[in-house]
Protein backbone atom coordinates (compact mmCIF):
# COMPACT_ATOMS: atom_id res chain seq x y z
CA UNK A 1 0.00 0.00 0.00
CA UNK A 2 1.45 3.24 -0.92
CA UNK A 3 1.03 6.75 1.21
CA UNK A 4 0.27 9.14 -1.33
CA UNK A 5 -0.37 13.34 -0.80
CA UNK A 6 -2.55 15.24 -2.61
CA UNK A 7 -2.27 19.20 -2.99
CA UNK A 8 -4.91 21.14 -3.32
CA UNK A 9 -8.90 20.82 -1.63
CA UNK A 10 -10.46 21.26 -5.00
CA UNK A 11 -12.84 19.15 -7.25
CA UNK A 12 -9.58 17.96 -8.81
CA UNK A 13 -7.53 17.21 -6.05
CA UNK A 14 -10.67 15.82 -4.13
CA UNK A 15 -11.97 13.54 -7.61
CA UNK A 16 -7.88 12.35 -7.40
CA UNK A 17 -7.64 10.98 -3.66
CA UNK A 18 -10.95 9.56 -3.99
CA UNK A 19 -9.73 7.58 -6.64
CA UNK A 20 -6.28 6.96 -4.79
CA UNK A 21 -8.68 5.37 -1.63
CA UNK A 22 -10.58 3.57 -4.12
CA UNK A 23 -7.34 1.60 -5.52
CA UNK A 24 -6.13 1.13 -2.19
CA UNK A 25 -3.46 3.81 -1.41
CA UNK A 26 -3.48 5.44 2.26
CA UNK A 27 -4.18 9.45 0.98
CA UNK A 28 -3.76 12.41 2.74
CA UNK A 29 -5.20 15.74 1.09
CA UNK A 30 -3.85 18.88 1.83
CA UNK A 31 -5.38 22.46 2.28
CA UNK A 32 -4.31 25.51 2.24
CA UNK A 33 -6.65 26.40 4.88
CA UNK A 34 -6.95 25.02 8.28
CA UNK A 35 -10.99 25.58 8.70
CA UNK A 36 -11.20 24.41 5.44
CA UNK A 37 -9.48 20.68 6.06
CA UNK A 38 -11.29 20.56 9.56
CA UNK A 39 -14.79 21.23 7.36
CA UNK A 40 -14.08 18.63 5.10
CA UNK A 41 -12.31 15.57 7.35
CA UNK A 42 -15.52 16.21 9.88
CA UNK A 43 -17.99 16.42 7.62
CA UNK A 44 -16.40 13.64 4.95
CA UNK A 45 -17.21 15.79 1.73
CA UNK A 46 -16.14 18.47 -0.07
CA UNK A 47 -19.07 20.44 -0.21
CA UNK A 48 -17.83 23.59 -1.87
CA UNK A 49 -16.39 21.99 -4.95
CA UNK A 50 -17.56 18.46 -5.51
CA UNK A 51 -21.20 18.27 -3.06
CA UNK A 52 -22.79 14.93 -3.04
CA UNK A 53 -19.88 12.93 -2.56
CA UNK A 54 -18.79 11.02 0.73
CA UNK A 55 -14.58 10.99 0.90
CA UNK A 56 -13.77 7.32 1.82
CA UNK A 57 -12.23 6.55 5.33
CA UNK A 58 -8.48 6.27 3.31
CA UNK A 59 -8.47 9.52 2.82
CA UNK A 60 -7.54 12.26 5.92
CA UNK A 61 -7.68 15.95 5.06
CA UNK A 62 -5.27 18.31 6.50
CA UNK A 63 -3.91 21.82 6.70
CA UNK A 64 -1.01 20.42 8.19
CA UNK A 65 2.59 20.32 6.04
CA UNK A 66 3.96 18.22 8.26
CA UNK A 67 2.02 15.68 6.70
CA UNK A 68 4.20 15.82 3.72
CA UNK A 69 6.72 13.49 5.36
CA UNK A 70 5.70 9.75 5.21
CA UNK A 71 3.89 10.34 1.77
CA UNK A 72 6.17 7.69 -0.84
CA UNK A 73 4.87 10.02 -3.37
CA UNK A 74 2.88 13.75 -4.53
CA UNK A 75 0.07 14.79 -6.66
CA UNK A 76 -0.42 18.39 -7.28
CA UNK A 77 -3.46 19.74 -8.48
CA UNK A 78 -3.14 23.24 -7.13
CA UNK A 79 -3.83 26.28 -9.53
CA UNK A 80 -1.21 27.11 -11.97
CA UNK A 81 -1.20 31.25 -10.10
CA UNK A 82 -1.05 29.48 -6.41
CA UNK A 83 1.52 26.69 -7.04
CA UNK A 84 4.80 28.40 -6.52
CA UNK A 85 3.64 30.02 -2.97
CA UNK A 86 2.31 26.82 -1.98
CA UNK A 87 5.76 24.99 -2.56
CA UNK A 88 7.86 27.49 -1.48
CA UNK A 89 5.60 26.70 1.86
CA UNK A 90 5.92 23.71 2.04
CA UNK A 91 9.40 22.85 0.61
CA UNK A 92 11.12 22.63 4.19
CA UNK A 93 8.34 19.56 4.74
CA UNK A 94 9.45 17.93 1.43
CA UNK A 95 12.09 15.49 1.23
CA UNK A 96 14.50 16.12 -1.50
CA UNK A 97 14.24 14.01 -4.40
CA UNK A 98 10.36 12.85 -3.55
CA UNK A 99 8.28 12.33 -6.73
CA UNK A 100 5.87 14.39 -7.93
CA UNK A 101 3.09 13.92 -10.01
CA UNK A 102 1.90 17.27 -11.83
CA UNK A 103 -2.23 17.67 -12.65
CA UNK A 104 -2.55 20.79 -13.04
CA UNK A 105 -3.70 22.44 -16.55
CA UNK A 106 -2.88 25.98 -16.19
CA UNK A 107 0.32 28.59 -17.54
CA UNK A 108 1.61 30.28 -15.02
CA UNK A 109 1.74 34.20 -15.58
CA UNK A 110 3.74 36.35 -16.10
CA UNK A 111 6.76 33.70 -16.07
CA UNK A 112 4.59 31.37 -18.98
CA UNK A 113 6.09 28.41 -16.76
CA UNK A 114 4.60 24.69 -16.61
CA UNK A 115 3.90 23.22 -13.76
CA UNK A 116 6.53 20.66 -13.67
CA UNK A 117 8.64 23.56 -14.54
CA UNK A 118 7.85 25.55 -11.09
CA UNK A 119 7.70 22.09 -9.16
CA UNK A 120 11.34 21.41 -9.91
CA UNK A 121 12.84 24.98 -9.46
CA UNK A 122 11.08 25.35 -6.68
CA UNK A 123 11.83 22.06 -4.38
CA UNK A 124 14.69 20.88 -6.42
CA UNK A 125 15.18 17.94 -8.89
CA UNK A 126 13.33 15.17 -8.31
CA UNK A 127 11.24 12.10 -10.73
CA UNK A 128 8.13 13.55 -12.21
CA UNK A 129 5.06 13.18 -14.30
CA UNK A 130 2.26 14.71 -15.62
CA UNK A 131 -1.30 13.45 -15.12
CA UNK A 132 -3.91 15.07 -17.79
CA UNK A 133 -6.71 14.20 -20.29
CA UNK A 134 -10.59 14.63 -20.59
CA UNK A 135 -11.30 14.16 -16.72
CA UNK A 136 -14.30 16.31 -15.22
CA UNK A 137 -14.00 15.92 -11.56
CA UNK A 138 -17.84 15.08 -10.76
CA UNK A 139 -17.84 12.35 -13.35
CA UNK A 140 -15.20 10.71 -12.13
CA UNK A 141 -16.56 10.40 -8.86
CA UNK A 142 -19.54 8.69 -10.26
CA UNK A 143 -17.53 6.38 -11.61
CA UNK A 144 -18.34 7.26 -15.19
CA UNK A 145 -16.07 5.78 -17.36
CA UNK A 146 -12.66 8.31 -17.85
CA UNK A 147 -9.70 8.38 -19.43
CA UNK A 148 -6.22 10.18 -18.95
CA UNK A 149 -2.28 9.66 -19.46
CA UNK A 150 0.26 10.05 -17.29
CA UNK A 151 3.38 11.50 -18.84
CA UNK A 152 7.25 11.06 -17.39
CA UNK A 153 10.32 10.47 -18.71
CA UNK A 154 10.75 7.98 -16.23
CA UNK A 155 8.91 4.96 -17.75
CA UNK A 156 8.57 3.50 -14.42
CA UNK A 157 7.28 6.51 -12.69
CA UNK A 158 4.63 6.72 -15.63
CA UNK A 159 3.49 2.72 -15.13
CA UNK A 160 3.37 3.28 -11.52
CA UNK A 161 1.14 6.13 -11.52
CA UNK A 162 -1.13 3.91 -14.20
CA UNK A 163 -0.87 1.11 -11.86
CA UNK A 164 -1.93 3.52 -8.63
CA UNK A 165 -4.94 4.97 -10.14
CA UNK A 166 -6.00 2.34 -12.57
CA UNK A 167 -9.77 0.55 -12.17
CA UNK A 168 -12.64 -0.84 -13.71
CA UNK A 169 -13.82 3.28 -14.71
CA UNK A 170 -10.56 5.41 -14.63
CA UNK A 171 -8.41 3.92 -17.58
CA UNK A 172 -4.75 5.49 -17.38
CA UNK A 173 -2.34 5.55 -20.70
CA UNK A 174 1.81 6.04 -20.80
CA UNK A 175 3.48 8.67 -22.51
CA UNK A 176 6.92 9.84 -23.05
CA UNK A 177 5.77 13.19 -23.79
CA UNK A 178 5.53 15.49 -20.60
CA UNK A 179 5.68 18.33 -22.34
CA UNK A 180 2.96 17.90 -24.64
CA UNK A 181 0.92 16.67 -22.32
CA UNK A 182 1.10 19.21 -20.10
CA UNK A 183 0.44 22.18 -22.98
CA UNK A 184 -2.41 20.22 -23.96
CA UNK A 185 -3.96 20.44 -20.82
CA UNK A 186 -3.36 24.37 -20.33
CA UNK A 187 -3.79 25.60 -24.02
CA UNK A 188 -7.36 24.16 -23.94
CA UNK A 189 -8.59 25.86 -21.74
CA UNK A 190 -8.25 29.38 -23.34
CA UNK A 191 -9.96 27.56 -26.51
CA UNK A 192 -13.16 26.40 -24.15
CA UNK A 193 -13.60 29.86 -23.26
CA UNK A 194 -14.11 30.66 -26.84
CA UNK A 195 -16.62 27.32 -27.00
CA UNK A 196 -18.37 29.41 -24.15
CA UNK A 197 -18.69 31.86 -26.25
CA UNK A 198 -20.09 30.17 -28.96
CA UNK A 199 -22.70 28.70 -26.69
CA UNK A 200 -23.26 32.26 -24.99
CA UNK A 201 -23.68 33.33 -28.68
CA UNK A 202 -26.26 30.84 -29.98
CA UNK A 203 -24.47 30.17 -32.63
CA UNK A 204 -24.69 26.55 -33.41
CA UNK A 205 -22.93 23.44 -34.01
CA UNK A 206 -21.51 24.02 -36.92
CA UNK A 207 -19.55 27.31 -34.60
CA UNK A 208 -18.18 24.83 -32.25
CA UNK A 209 -17.23 22.06 -34.65
CA UNK A 210 -14.90 24.76 -36.91
CA UNK A 211 -14.07 25.72 -33.31
CA UNK A 212 -12.42 22.59 -32.39
CA UNK A 213 -10.96 21.55 -35.63
CA UNK A 214 -9.18 24.55 -35.90
CA UNK A 215 -8.81 25.21 -32.34
CA UNK A 216 -6.73 21.86 -31.86
CA UNK A 217 -4.36 23.25 -35.02
CA UNK A 218 -3.09 25.98 -32.86
CA UNK A 219 -2.05 23.66 -29.93
CA UNK A 220 -0.38 21.52 -32.11
CA UNK A 221 1.36 24.41 -33.56
CA UNK A 222 2.28 26.39 -30.42
CA UNK A 223 2.27 22.84 -28.55
CA UNK A 224 5.19 21.44 -31.17
CA UNK A 225 7.37 24.75 -30.75
CA UNK A 226 7.42 24.71 -27.45
CA UNK A 227 8.70 20.70 -27.35
CA UNK A 228 5.72 18.69 -27.59
CA UNK A 229 5.66 16.01 -30.03
CA UNK A 230 3.06 16.96 -32.62
CA UNK A 231 0.88 13.49 -32.11
CA UNK A 232 0.43 14.31 -28.43
CA UNK A 233 -1.87 16.90 -29.61
CA UNK A 234 -4.07 14.65 -31.40
CA UNK A 235 -4.64 12.37 -28.05
CA UNK A 236 -6.15 12.69 -25.07
CA UNK A 237 -4.73 15.60 -23.46
CA UNK A 238 -4.78 17.47 -26.83
CA UNK A 239 -8.12 16.95 -28.64
CA UNK A 240 -9.38 14.48 -25.92
CA UNK A 241 -9.67 17.71 -22.98
CA UNK A 242 -10.32 20.26 -25.90
CA UNK A 243 -13.80 18.44 -26.37
CA UNK A 244 -14.67 17.96 -22.94
CA UNK A 245 -13.61 21.19 -22.40
CA UNK A 246 -15.70 22.93 -25.22
CA UNK A 247 -18.66 20.94 -24.77
CA UNK A 248 -19.55 20.19 -21.30
CA UNK A 249 -21.61 22.74 -19.23
CA UNK A 250 -19.55 21.47 -16.07
CA UNK A 251 -16.72 23.49 -17.36
CA UNK A 252 -15.41 26.69 -15.39
CA UNK A 253 -13.43 27.81 -18.37
CA UNK A 254 -16.65 27.07 -21.04
CA UNK A 255 -18.88 28.99 -18.09
CA UNK A 256 -16.73 32.00 -18.45
CA UNK A 257 -16.95 32.22 -22.23
CA UNK A 258 -20.68 31.78 -22.08
CA UNK A 259 -21.63 34.31 -19.53
CA UNK A 260 -19.19 36.92 -21.19
CA UNK A 261 -21.40 35.91 -24.50
CA UNK A 262 -24.63 37.00 -22.57
CA UNK A 263 -23.06 40.44 -21.84
CA UNK A 264 -21.63 39.63 -18.21
CA UNK A 265 -18.44 41.32 -17.72
CA UNK A 266 -15.59 39.42 -16.96
CA UNK A 267 -15.05 40.65 -13.53
CA UNK A 268 -18.34 39.91 -12.15
CA UNK A 269 -18.06 36.55 -13.32
CA UNK A 270 -14.26 35.40 -11.57
CA UNK A 271 -16.42 36.83 -8.55
CA UNK A 272 -19.48 34.54 -8.82
CA UNK A 273 -17.76 31.19 -9.60
CA UNK A 274 -16.23 28.89 -7.23
CA UNK A 275 -12.48 27.67 -7.98
CA UNK A 276 -9.67 28.82 -10.64
CA UNK A 277 -10.76 29.51 -14.35
CA UNK A 278 -7.24 28.68 -15.66
CA UNK A 279 -7.85 29.80 -19.34
CA UNK A 280 -8.15 33.54 -18.72
CA UNK A 281 -4.54 33.99 -17.05
CA UNK A 282 -3.10 31.12 -19.31
CA UNK A 283 -4.50 33.21 -21.86
CA UNK A 284 -1.87 35.86 -21.39
CA UNK A 285 1.02 33.70 -21.39
CA UNK A 286 -0.34 31.84 -24.25
CA UNK A 287 -0.08 35.00 -26.84
CA UNK A 288 3.47 36.02 -25.31
CA UNK A 289 4.74 32.55 -26.26
CA UNK A 290 2.87 33.23 -29.32
CA UNK A 291 4.25 36.49 -30.29
CA UNK A 292 8.21 35.35 -28.84
CA UNK A 293 7.55 32.10 -31.07
CA UNK A 294 6.24 33.41 -34.12
CA UNK A 295 3.42 31.32 -33.98
CA UNK A 296 0.04 32.17 -35.57
CA UNK A 297 -2.97 31.79 -33.04
CA UNK A 298 -6.16 33.48 -34.45
CA UNK A 299 -8.48 31.90 -32.34
CA UNK A 300 -6.27 32.42 -28.86
CA UNK A 301 -5.83 36.07 -30.05
CA UNK A 302 -9.58 37.15 -30.33
CA UNK A 303 -9.95 35.33 -26.99
CA UNK A 304 -7.38 37.21 -25.61
CA UNK A 305 -9.06 40.11 -27.27
CA UNK A 306 -12.47 39.65 -25.52
CA UNK A 307 -10.93 39.23 -21.99
CA UNK A 308 -8.69 41.74 -22.39
CA UNK A 309 -8.99 44.40 -24.51
CA UNK A 310 -13.22 44.78 -24.58
CA UNK A 311 -13.29 43.90 -27.90
CA UNK A 312 -17.26 42.58 -28.70
CA UNK A 313 -17.16 38.78 -29.06
CA UNK A 314 -19.30 39.16 -32.64
CA UNK A 315 -17.07 41.22 -33.98
CA UNK A 316 -14.30 38.80 -33.21
CA UNK A 317 -16.29 36.09 -34.53
CA UNK A 318 -16.65 38.69 -37.57
CA UNK A 319 -12.95 38.72 -37.70
CA UNK A 320 -12.25 35.21 -37.67
CA UNK A 321 -14.49 34.41 -40.44
CA UNK A 322 -13.25 37.15 -43.04
CA UNK A 323 -9.35 36.66 -42.29
CA UNK A 324 -7.33 36.11 -45.36
CA UNK A 325 -8.52 32.55 -47.39
CA UNK A 326 -6.15 29.78 -47.51
CA UNK A 327 -5.71 26.28 -47.56
CA UNK A 328 -6.36 24.22 -44.52
CA UNK A 329 -3.01 22.98 -42.97
CA UNK A 330 -3.27 20.47 -39.91
CA UNK A 331 -0.04 21.04 -37.99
Amino acid sequence: MENVAVLGDGAWGTALALVLAERGASVIQWSVSAERALEMQTSRANRKYLPGYRMPDGVTVTAEASAFGHADLIFSAVPSQYLHAVLASLAPHVDRGRPFVSATKGLEFPSHRRATEIILQTLGPRPIAVLSGPSLAGEVVAHMPTAVVAASRDLGLALRVQDLLTTERFRVYTSNDPVGVELGGALKNVLAIAGGLVDGLGLGDNTKAALLTRGQAEMARLGTVLGGHPDTFHGLSGIGDLVVSCMSRQGRNRLVGERIGRGESLEKILRSIPGVPEGVRTSKAVMQLAAERGVEMPICHEIHEVLYAGKDPLQAVADLMTRQQKDEVIT
